[in-house]
């Protein structure tokens, strides 16, 4: 099922894809170290946010779809994976 999120999930893939480039470039060019670590921070909370969106969709159409059918149980099982996931 597609995302309703799409839009604003590519786009934020594709500032992260700047980002991890940026660190790159910041790794090859000898940058200071915490300036780096500012960078790839960033691309963590980008990675986060982007991870936010993919479950609000999830659990917006997927799971409730699920629910609908009566499964009930896969839905709450995938609900849990993924909160499992999200936790490490």
């Amino acid at each position: 099922m597609k995302n309703p999120n799409q839009k604003s999930l590519l786009r934020r893939l594709k500032i992260i894809e700047g980002q991890v480039r940026g660190l790159h470039e910041m790794v090859n060019q000898g940058r200071y170290c915490v300036d780096i670590i500012t960078q790839s921070s960033a691309v963590k909370q980008g990675i986060s946010n982007v991870e936010d969106l993919l479950l609000e969709g999830h659990l917006g159409t997927c799971a409730v779809a699920q629910i609908k059918k009566g499964n009930a149980s896969k839905a709450i099982e995938e609900i849990l994976k993924v909160y499992k996931l999200k936790r490490k």
